[in-house]
């Protein structure tokens, strides 16, 4: 009986030690989502386009200047860098972090922002001056506004819309701002509840975060929780697909008021497009 108590003690402290490095690890690391999106729509000249997703930073610092993030960026070779909102934290808020991240961001890859709810606790004069200062470190900033990229005399549309804290944003103005000299259109939003109306309007992808990937990530569930969102949220993290559209989640960087992730580590977000 002595020897059965001394194996079930060893197994269980093993189980203990293995699942808290795993926890740790789940709570620290960065990692970086790749996901392949094939096209007849995408112009010959965008054939590997690669797009990184930084979504909801949250003003972390991982690492001197967030170096352990910004060298993930730099080794997925991103033809483009997105920001997908909350670049600040409402009960943290530091604008020199934000700025800060941006800028060594735009040392790698051209880099584009769009705003969360959390740059909603920013009164208007400093939300004015924070995009200023984004704009000066040559990041630009989309609010409501269409972005064109062009390789080789042929285009794909880049829109970045607010986020509903900010305003609301019609389905006129989603397809008022597709541009009609490119063929594939990409937008950035930060959440991703409004996906069928995204898809509606004709975009070929959509990327978005917001919800964290649901904080806590159970086997086979998916996201257990998200704020205003509740149990088991729709659109908690991945790749979903509607009407020939494609939405990605990025399950985001940093927390908010919740520090603690379950089965849930810190993602980048690398899409590669291809044409089909």
């Amino acid at each position: 009986m002595k020897k059965k108590t001394i194996i079930i003690l060893s197994v269980s402290a093993i189980f203990l030690l293995v699942f808290a490095f795993w926890m740790i690890w789940g709570n620290v690391a960065v990692t970086v989502s790749e996901y392949r999106i094939e096209s007849e729509k995408l112009p010959d000249a965008f054939n590997g386009f690669r797009i990184v997703q930084v979504s909801d930073l949250h003003n972390e610092v991982l690492g001197e200047e967030n170096s352990r993030i910004l060298e993930k960026l730099e080794k997925a070779a991103p033809d483009i860098v997105v920001l997908t909102g909350d670049l600040i934290d409402r009960s943290k808020t530091d604008v020199e972090v934000a700025i800060s991240f941006a800028q060594n961001a735009c040392s790698i890859a051209p880099t584009y922002y769009i705003n969360g709810n959390h740059e909603n606790v920013l009164t208007q004069d400093e939300y004015v001056v924070f995009c200023d200062r984004l704009s000066s470190v040559g990041v630009t900033v989309l609010e409501n506004e269409s972005a064109v990229i062009e390789k080789n005399g042929e285009y794909i549309s880049l829109v970045g819309v607010i986020d509903e804290s900010f305003g609301i944003v019609s389905n006129e103005m989603l397809l008022d701002l597709k541009s009609e000299t490119a063929d594939f259109s990409i937008l950035l939003s930060h959440r991703p509840k409004d996906f069928s109306r995204y898809a509606a309007c004709g975009y070929d992808l959509v990327l978005c975060g917001h919800l964290h990937g649901g904080q806590f990530r159970l086997p086979f569930l998916g996201g257990l929780y998200a704020p205003s969102y509740g149990i088991f949220p729709e659109y908690d993290g991945g790749m979903y697909e509607r009407d020939g559209s494609v939405l990605i989640v990025s399950r985001g960087v940093g927390n908010s008021s919740f520090p603690v992730r379950f089965n849930n580590p810190r993602e980048l977000v690398l899409v590669e497009l291809v044409r089909k």
